[in-house]
């Protein structure tokens, strides 16, 4: 049973009220309620009562559907931060020698969602059914690069394999290459090279 609560136009800038949502995600709603009721940011009491209403919907639900659900047992499945409008709410604040700087007052909207069920269930569904994207189902150009690179990378395999005898003439990695004709140590690296050949 999952259930959702949303907090819309909380004060602050969508970035910081991610930070507190990123400690909370994924946790039992206890633990989450617990973090929130000590940290030390601004944005924290907010979330705190977008988690508290989507623990009451999760129960509300539940007794319209006539199930049983342990409010203890509920964790945060799904947690994210939306920016909200900044458009028409800028200040100007005085600046030295007769300027003006502009300040935006930054709200953000923010989403919960808490389920009942346990949280490896969902992730073994994803995993059996990779996404596939509308071009690549439709196929014809969109998918078709797909298949000759794949088609290269075995090519590439194979011809790499006979060859061994070219690879092993092939120069060290670690070997520096010669400067420049001029300079002596360049000279001496070339006659070393000879020499070994």
């Amino acid at each position: 049973m999952d259930a959702r609560a949303s907090a819309k136009y909380l004060r602050g800038s969508p970035q910081k009220a991610r930070l507190v949502i990123d400690m909370i995600r994924g946790k039992n709603v206890n633990q989450a309620l617990a973090i929130l009721r000590y940290s030390n940011k601004r944005a924290a009491k907010g979330i705190e009562k977008c988690v508290k209403s989507a623990i009451a919907n999760a129960n509300e639900a539940a007794e319209k559907a006539n199930i049983s659900v342990d409010p203890d047992d509920l964790w945060l499945k799904l947690a994210f931060v939306d920016d909200g409008p900044t458009k028409h709410r800028s200040r100007l604040r005085p600046a030295p020698q007769g300027r003006a700087f502009r300040q935006q007052r930054h709200f953000c909207h923010v989403t919960v969602l808490v389920s009942s069920d346990k949280p490896g269930d969902e992730t073994k569904a994803v995993a059996a059914k990779p996404a596939v994207s509308k071009k690549a189902r439709r196929g014809g150009a969109a998918s078709a690069p797909r298949s000759k690179t794949t088609a290269k990378a075995a090519g590439s395999e194979a011809s790499e394999a006979p060859d061994k005898k070219a690879a092993a003439k092939k120069p060290a990695a670690g070997v520096k290459k010669a400067s420049k004709a001029g300079s002596k140590l360049g000279a001496a690296l070339r006659r070393k090279k000879k020499e070994e050949e």
